[in-house]
């Protein structure tokens, strides 16, 4: 068993935290305003964009997750976690094993390319060039470090999709604009089956692209969505030219891992979160 910090526990981190706990490791969270009770997770409150607030954590672990958020889009508030908390988290503790949870923006790729976790990183918004940094950072400073790019996560208090498709959106139809997804459940799966690989001594590679089996263009996830809530059918719209983030994301790397995902499609994920 092993000793964790997690840093950054919302809904995916705390999620996490539990299933680790039950599993029998002894887990801390890093939270700027912890929950004044838990039973299963020992909470520290620090920020991790103030040096002081780090270097003065007295904490023996093996294990760090760094599952943050920036409190806006903004780049200002992407610098204070994936620059200057990075920064005094990694100094802080440097002779743990990482498991950083990084995102599919940080791909460039516009017309619909596959991509997988060996394919270019040359996103345009400053957000995920801040990201995509990050991750650099975070594979440079140990070859036991581990970054994971999670695509759009949804599951119960993430309904994006259901919203629009309630709404007869108008949605581009040709050429297609591909989304890619995971349930949030497979998001706590896949790092805590890394986890567990890790510990078992299994050579990890530095980078895993966690996605789904099915990349879907948009109007098609949108037009099943209506369907099964007995709602209008989407408008479609053409577009000229590539747009942003369109890609297909493969997960190969992770499935020869043998990681088997719960909702491997749209359709099995949202028909639950519909009933």
């Amino acid at each position: 068993m092993a000793s964790i910090l997690i840093i950054g526990c919302g809904v995916i981190g705390t999620s996490l935290a539990t299933v680790l706990s039950a599993q029998g490791h002894v887990v801390k969270g890093l939270k700027r305003h912890p929950p004044e009770n838990h039973s299963k997770i020992e909470y520290i409150k620090a920020d991790i964009a103030s040096a002081e607030s780090i270097n003065a954590l007295d904490l023996t672990v093996d294990v760090v997750f760094f599952i943050v958020s920036a409190d806006g889009r903004t780049e200002a508030s992407y610098q204070s976690v994936y620059e200057a908390g990075l920064q005094n988290a990694l100094a802080k503790f440097t002779k743990q094993a990482w498991f950083f949870v990084s995102s599919t923006s940080v791909y460039g790729q516009s017309e619909g390319e596959w991509v997988d976790e060996d394919s270019p990183t040359q996103p345009t918004a400053v957000t995920s060039q801040l990201i995509c940094h990050a991750e650099q950072r975070v594979m440079a400073a140990s070859p036991r470090n581990v970054v994971v790019r999670f695509s759009g996560i949804y599951g119960p208090g993430r309904e994006y999709l259901l919203r629009m498709a309630r709404q007869n959106p108008v949605i581009q139809q040709t050429p297609p604009y591909y989304t890619n997804r995971i349930h949030q459940q497979d998001c706590i799966g896949v790092l805590a089956f890394l986890l567990q690989k890790r510990l078992a001594g299994e050579l990890l590679d530095q980078c895993y692209l966690a996605s789904d089996d099915d990349p879907a263009p948009l109007w098609d996830v949108i037009t099943w969505l209506a369907k099964a809530m007995a709602c209008p059918s989407p408008t479609a719209k053409t577009v000229d030219g590539p747009a942003d983030g369109n890609k297909r994301c493969r997960n190969d790397r992770l499935k020869l891992l043998s990681y088997q995902f719960r909702y491997p499609s749209f359709r099995v994920g949202y028909a639950e979160l519909i009933k």
